[in-house]
Order: C-alpha cells, then sequence, then structure tokens
C-alpha cells in the first residue's frame, strides 16, 4: 500500500463510523416514536412513564411497573417499557435505591439480608402508590403488572404475592424462594417464567420447579399450565443465544412479556408484526461504530516516547522467570490472599472487594516485573506535559464517546449524589492494576497475544474468588461478561492509543478512569 492509499485508509474508516453511529442513533430513537415519554421522580426516586400517544380516548389501558436487577437501572429495562408500551400499556421504569439515580443508599447491603430485602420491598410499594396515581391520572383501567429482572424477580414476586389484585407476574431469570410446596397456586397470579438459554442450568431449573407448583412433576418448557381466570396461569420459556444480559434484549423475551401480559388482562393478541424492541444489535453498530471511529482519531493524540525499535527479541511464555509466571502467579494469588479478609471498606457492595482485587492484583504483577527485571519506560524529560494531554484526550473519548450512549441506551452511568468519593476510591484503586498490565502487556519483549492473555488472567482470577466464597461474590460473576465487553473495546483503545503515544502509561490511566468509574457508579450503594 503506497503513502496515499495509508493516509486515504483513516478517513474511509472514520466516514463509515460515523455514518453507522448515525443510523444506530436514528434506529435507537425511532423505538420511542409513538410514545409520549415522561421523566419524573415518586419521592426520591427516579422514574420514567411511557404511554401510547395514539391511544384512543376513553380507552383504558392497564399498567406495568418494570423493576430492574442487581447493579441495574432504568435504561437497562427500557427494552421492556417501550415494547408494551407500544402495545397499549402505561409502562413504568424506576431504580431502587443504591442503583441508577436514586440518591438514596440501599440499607443491609450483604452483611444484612433481611434488611436489603425491606429496603427493596418498600420501594415497591412506594411504587405501587405512584404507579396507581398514574392509572387514575392518565386513563388506567385499574389492572396492574409487575415485571422484575435477577434480584427484582423475587422481589416482584413477594410483591405480588402481598397484592392479589396485581393480575400478572413476569419474572425473568427467576429464583423465588417464596414460592414452594405450601405456596397457593395463584400466589403470585398468573406467573411467566422467562430465562436465557445460555444462563447456568440452574436458571432453567427453577422455572421448572416454580411451574410444577401448579403442572405438577411433569412440567415442561413452553406450555402454559392453570388457567387466567382463576389467577393459575404458570409457564417457563427459555430465550435462545442469551445469556443474563442480553435475555433483556431478546425479542423472544419481549414478544412473550407482552402476549402473557395481554393475556392475563384480557386483552387482544397483538398483531404479528406489533413492535418489539429490537435495540440490541443497534447498540452494538454503535459501540462498534464508536470503537472504529477510535483508531483514526488515535492519530490526534500526540507522541510522547519514540517507537521502540524493530527486532526487540520476544520472551518465550515458559522458562523460570518467563512471562507465564508473571502473569498465573498474581492471578492465582490475590484471590487467595483476600479470601479470609473482610472486604466493607467502602458502603458500595462488591465494589470494595473490586478495589482490593485491582490493588493487590497490581502490586504483585509489580513485584513480578521487578523480580524479572523489566525496567518501566521512563517519560522523557520534557514530555510530562504532552503524556498529561495525551492522557486527557484519550480519557474524554473514552467517557463521552462510549460512556454517553452507554448511559443513554443500556444504563446509567451518571453519578448519583454520594457517589463522588467512590469515583476517586475506585479509580485509585484500579490504577495499580492497570498500569502494571499496560507495562507487562506492552513490553517489546513480551510474546504475541500478551495482551489478551493477562486479560483472561484477571477474569480467571475472579473466577478463582467467587468459586473461594460464591455467597458473598455470587453477583460479581454477573458482571463478568459486562468487564469482558469493556476489556474489548477498551483494549483496542489502549494498543491504538499505546501505538501513537509510545507509553504505557496514558492508556494505563484512560483506563483506570473507566473501569473504576464505572465500577462506582452502577454498583450499588449500601448502608
Amino acid at each position: 500500500m503506497g503513502r496515499a492509499g495509508a493516509r486515504a485508509w483513516p478517513i474511509v474508516v472514520a466516514i463509515v463510523a460515523l455514518i453507522v453511529v448515525a443510523v444506530a442513533v436514528a434506529r435507537l430513537d425511532g423505538a420511542t416514536d409513538g410514545l409520549q415519554v415522561e421523566v419524573t421522580r415518586a419521592g426520591d426516586t427516579p422514574v420514567t412513564v411511557m404511554r401510547s400517544a395514539t391511544l384512543p380516548a376513553g380507552i383504558g389501558a392497564p399498567v406495568v411497573l418494570i423493576a430492574h436487577g442487581f447493579a441495574g437501572s432504568q435504561p437497562l429495562m427500557q427494552p421492556f417499557a417501550t415494547t408494551l408500551a407500544h402495545a397499549g400499556w402505561i409502562a413504568i421504569t424506576f431504580d431502587f435505591p443504591g442503583h441508577g439515580l436514586h440518591p438514596a443508599p440501599m440499607r443491609g447491603g450483604l452483611t444484612d439480608e433481611a434488611e436489603s430485602l425491606r429496603t427493596l420491598l418498600a420501594s415497591m410499594e412506594q411504587m405501587r402508590a405512584f404507579t396507581q396515581q398514574v392509572g387514575r391520572a392518565g386513563g388506567g383501567d385499574g389492572r396492574y403488572a409487575v415485571v422484575g429482572h435477577s434480584m427484582a424477580s423475587d422481589i416482584v414476586v413477594r410483591h405480588a404475592q402481598a397484592h392479589p389484585d396485581i393480575v400478572a407476574t413476569v419474572g425473568v431469570s427467576l429464583f423465588a424462594p417464596t414460592i414452594d410446596a405450601s405456596t397457593p397456586p395463584d400466589a403470585p397470579r398468573n406467573l411467566l417464567v422467562v430465562h436465557g438459554a445460555l444462563e447456568p442450568a440452574m436458571m432453567a431449573d427453577e422455572a421448572l420447579r416454580v411451574v410444577a407448583r401448579v403442572a405438577g412433576p411433569g412440567a415442561v418448557a413452553d406450555t402454559t399450565y392453570g388457567r387466567f381466570d382463576d389467577g393459575t396461569a404458570r409457564r417457563a420459556t427459555a430465550s435462545p443465544g442469551v445469556e443474563h444480559i442480553g435475555v433483556l434484549y431478546s425479542p423472544h423475551t419481549l414478544s412473550a412479556t407482552r402476549d402473557w401480559l395481554d393475556a392475563a388482562a384480557g386483552r387482544p393478541a397483538a398483531a404479528a408484526a406489533a413492535f418489539v424492541d429490537a435495540r440490541g444489535p443497534w447498540i452494538g453498530a454503535l459501540l462498534a461504530g464508536v470503537v472504529a471511529l477510535a483508531w483514526p482519531l488515535s492519530r490526534a493524540l500526540p507522541r510522547v516516547m519514540a517507537q521502540v525499535a524493530t527486532g526487540t527479541v520476544r520472551e518465550r511464555w515458559w522458562t523460570r522467570r518467563g512471562f507465564a509466571w508473571r502473569v498465573l502467579v498474581p492471578a492465582v494469588v490475590t484471590p487467595l490472599l483476600l479470601w479470609p479478609l473482610p472486604s466493607d471498606l467502602l458502603p458500595i457492595l462488591l465494589g470494595d472487594y473490586l478495589a482490593l482485587h485491582f490493588v493487590l492484583y497490581g502490586l504483585l504483577t509489580v513485584v513480578a516485573q521487578r523480580l524479572a527485571k523489566r525496567p518501566w519506560p521512563a517519560i522523557p524529560a520534557g514530555r510530562v506535559g504532552v503524556a498529561a494531554v495525551a492522557t486527557a484526550m484519550a480519557i474524554a473519548w473514552a467517557v463521552v464517546a462510549v460512556g454517553v450512549p452507554i448511559d443513554r441506551w443500556v444504563f446509567s452511568l451518571q453519578p448519583a449524589p454520594g457517589r463522588g468519593a467512590l469515583i476517586a476510591a475506585l479509580v485509585a484503586a484500579a490504577l495499580p492494576w492497570f498500569v502494571a498490565d499496560e507495562w507487562l502487556a506492552r513490553d517489546p519483549a513480551a510474546p504475541r497475544g500478551a495482551y489478551v492473555a493477562t486479560k483472561a488472567a484477571f477474569l480467571l482470577s475472579l473466577v478463582i474468588a467467587i468459586a473461594l466464597n460464591p455467597w458473598r461474590l455470587f453477583f460479581l460473576a454477573i458482571i463478568v461478561p459486562a468487564i469482558l465487553l469493556l476489556f474489548t473495546i477498551h483494549g483496542l483503545f489502549s494498543r491504538w492509543t499505546f501505538a501513537r503515544t509510545g507509553h504505557p502509561l496514558v492508556a494505563a490511566i484512560a483506563n483506570a478512569v473507566v473501569f473504576g468509574s464505572f465500577i462506582a457508579v452502577t454498583f450499588p450503594r449500601v448502608r
């Protein structure tokens, strides 16, 4: 490829990426065409109300309350809201205490499960009152249904059991300890259980266990048991090809939920061409466009150090002080050392453990690098200011270009009141590992595939931690796919950043800011 071709490719990539981003944004925004969207509050609780703008006058609409799961927030449940609002329901989403933009912490945390349960149920009661108010003021017909995902599946089941007037309940990725052999077959009324086909088998087992309360021991998926008129209707179904988060975007999940609620409310079945939110692929396209755009834009970064001369001999993976040991030993030792230690240093559920994990893992990697006598690339005199500018530019792109779309269409990334100090603490905690990791993986002598290997080792380390203490760290398993996605996106950013700036510290600081902020903003704030 000639010089002209080399100069043209970044321009071509930028144009294509911008077109993809523009189309994706238009399609994502189009999901609310024809809907009235009201962003408001119920007391301190952030709430969004969606309803059809074309509902004929004098025709009442049923109301559905949609609750997010652990570390979730309103945007994560918007596919349900848009699908149901287009189907003629008044759809309401909200943030639980400690989640999203709710200013109040979630009481109890993991140390007092009963208090956490009371906090979440009290929030449901508050939202029930708000829902009834919205129904009376906005043409509701008096019928009320609930939808909950993961952590909230248990909460909506308990709530519906306490309020028999709720016509239907949908539990996505359900666990329901309050449904047992002594539970009446209509408690809660008309229950649909949905799980992702790629979720652990225990989710399918739980779905059939709950349905078997009505169906008997021979319960199978995709069969409706009981009757809607007496509240005993039960059904379990799996959404193909999706896991714990993907199940929320699955067309199967959304159409099954809409059809179930319509049947329970005695409404006509939706037409085959009825609207079903299909934002999943468009979110993927938007993020792909943003990532692709980062490559040509990275050429605007200032150079901090000269490029390393070619011909550097790469290390072998397996030698006495070889690369593999410097990757694997910190990954294994970190969870073993942290296993017996308390992790309630910060008022953020599980974020405190991740903070300790980042710090210890990073320090152990630094020690391994020192023992292997690998030099840290010092920033040349007079280039510190240039490095600071490059770092600020990298952070700005990661926060704005990635953070804004995720905040708008995936889950809330705006820091609620009380999270500023948490963000600073988590960024500081993440910094040692990202600095050590960039030093290790970007070493000119590192073997090929080093960067991927260090990220796989980090995920392995988290898996070991969860296995050692599943009761306390179980919910970390839920966010592993999100961490993998962030590693992929920001791994490409860091590759292009390093290629341009020549120094690992720039990408290390940018990644620490992104990951630390992500954990501090999304994980539940507790009291």
